[in-house]
């Protein structure tokens, strides 16, 4: 299976679907039901994440996203081509999650510590043209004989 490639206006009304194409690539790639719903929450994360942090300019207000099936797994990646985020500063200070009750949690910025647990690998490149994320869930092989 090729790449597929998305692009979507940087607005949260979108997100969905980008959800509905992972659903669809996911589908077909043998995933099972729970793992699919776990990517999806991921996705939504990082796609949250692009459009409430992304700075946009009038000309890049869009959302990249790509699908890539390899034999081992499915790697997603959401780019945003606002000014650079602070997605990546999150991503360090992420783990591991603190011991302590939810409720001392600040509201927000868990969204990364979700994609961390929801995927097998999270990556976030930075720079001055936007942040990509980089998600990755592997088959488990193992399991599909």
């Amino acid at each position: 299976m090729n790449a597929i490639r998305l692009q979507i206006p940087a607005h949260a009304d979108y997100i969905d679907m980008v959800r509905i194409c992972l659903f669809g690539i996911a589908s077909k790639m043998n995933y099972p039901y729970e793992e699919m719903e776990d990517m999806k929450v991921a996705v939504s994360e990082a796609c949250n994440n692009a459009v409430i942090h992304g700075e946009f300019r009038e000309t890049d207000n869009v959302i990249d996203i790509s699908f890539e099936p390899m034999d081992s797994g499915l790697t997603i990646k959401v780019k945003n081509n606002g000014v650079s985020t602070c997605v990546g500063e999150a991503l360090e200070k992420a783990s591991p999650l603190p011991d302590v009750d939810v409720s001392g949690l600040r509201v927000g910025g868990l969204g990364i510590y979700l994609m961390q647990a929801l995927m097998d690998e999270v990556e976030v490149n930075a720079s001055e043209s936007g942040t990509e994320v980089v998600l990755t869930k592997y088959l488990d092989v193992a399991a599909e004989h």
